[in-house]
């Protein structure tokens, strides 16, 4: 087993877990997990509980992940994730963005806020229309680099670093 890829989990998630999940059509729980944590780590348990309410673990995550592989459209992938699977849009947006990363980013508050959204609009009504015809072209446009991961990487170091000197700025 190489741990190392776990310790460069984006490198694994963008290369060797997208790939898997190209070939099979779905991924593995441990797969599926891993993108979880790498977006927020506190929310493992909750999805677990959320997921473990339709049955086992490792037959749900197929099933799901199986479901989004078969999808046309990227809003039908997205609304898929959101309207009969309960996941949020960051979550959601993240589950995407390694699977289909030339089409979807992730919506992330460091993000929404270089790009001048600054109202969240996650759980509205409206927010996969909003996605799409706001926050994806915003980054598209406002992000640098040659693909979309990295103009989403780009915007996330800017509000960091900014972020970084606010608090230097205090304590010196």
């Amino acid at each position: 087993m190489d741990y190392l890829k776990y310790y460069f989990l984006e490198d694994y998630l963008f290369k060797e877990v997208k790939n898997n999940f190209k070939k099979r059509g779905y991924l593995t729980t441990e797969e599926f997990f891993c993108i979880i944590i790498w977006k927020s780590n506190r929310a493992k348990t909750a999805i677990e509980r959320k997921l473990l309410k339709f049955g086992n673990l490792k037959t749900v995550v197929k099933k799901l992940t199986s479901e989004i592989f078969h999808m046309s459209g990227t809003e039908q992938k997205l609304e898929l994730l959101i309207k009969s699977w309960k996941f949020n849009l960051p979550m959601a947006t993240t589950i995407l963005t390694v699977l289909y990363p030339q089409e979807f980013t992730i919506y992330d508050m460091r993000v929404r806020g270089q790009i001048g959204i600054c109202n969240d609009f996650s759980g509205r009504k409206d927010q996969i229309k909003r996605y799409f015809d706001e926050f994806l072209p915003k980054v598209k446009r406002l992000g640098k680099g040659k693909n979309l991961r990295n103009k989403d990487r780009y915007l996330w170091g800017k509000s960091f670093y900014q972020d970084l000197m606010k608090l230097l700025k205090r304590v010196n």
